[in-house]
């Protein structure tokens, strides 16, 4: 990065510095910063468990991922699927035309489809299994890994939180609420969808019974 950022880690690549000016003109300030930290974060998370940049992962990766994680959350980014999708979707595309080679593409789009998963992306690859970390902690700090003193005072000054977490919940709902096919019950986005609205779930017995054709609980008698 240029001088904005000061001392901070951040990958130099060209293919950075465009990334970097794509989100920063299709994302809100909050959340663009919240994306940038995650990176700080998530890196730092590797560092605590022996992981150092380019050695044991492609750094430039993971600051693609944290970057266009929360991409779907753009007016660019807002299709007709989860946000996370829509984002894993958009980063894909726009990195395909960068020239990014498709081996590349691919572990950036499960960085960004797999970040509301925690048990599954922190399986995977530390590409991206970090992201999922960064982003977390960026949104609250786990407690087990303090960070050294005066570190996030320097992140924060550079890149303010922005109400961060309201901005996020607001912009998920106002997303659902314009198309609650992308927050189907039981997902993270339905689930800020029905604290917003108050809705009530269906239960499971009413969404298989919604199912044409089968009937599996005609004549179905409980074991307890």
């Amino acid at each position: 990065m240029d001088n904005p950022y000061g001392e901070l880690p951040f990958p130099r690549t060209d293919m950075a510095l465009k990334a970097v000016r794509f989100v920063k003109g299709i994302e809100t300030p909050a959340i663009f910063n919240h994306s940038m930290r995650s990176y700080l974060y998530g890196r730092f998370l590797g560092e605590q468990q022996g992981l150092q940049p380019d050695r044991d992962y492609d750094d430039e990766l993971l600051f693609l991922g944290c970057l266009l994680h929360d991409a779907g959350l753009s007016p660019e980014g807002n299709g007709d699927q989860r946000f996370d999708i829509d984002g894993a979707d958009l980063a894909a595309r726009f990195l395909a035309e960068q020239g990014l080679p498709p081996e590349k593409v691919e572990v950036v789009w499960d960085a960004v489809a797999l970040h509301l998963h925690y048990d599954i992306a922190i399986r995977k690859r530390p590409e991206i299994a970090l992201v999922t970390s960064g982003v977390g902690f960026d949104l609250g700090p786990d407690g087990t890994h303090p960070l050294p003193a005066g570190y996030a005072d320097r992140i924060h000054a550079v890149l303010p939180r922005l109400h961060a977490a309201p901005v996020l919940y607001e912009t998920i709902v106002g997303q659902a609420l314009e198309k609650p096919h992308k927050a189907p019950p039981f997902s993270m986005p339905g689930e800020l969808l029905r604290q917003e609205t108050q809705t009530i779930w269906p239960t499971w017995k009413q969404l298989m019974s919604q199912t044409p054709g089968w009937n599996d609980y005609d004549g179905y008698q409980p074991k307890t």
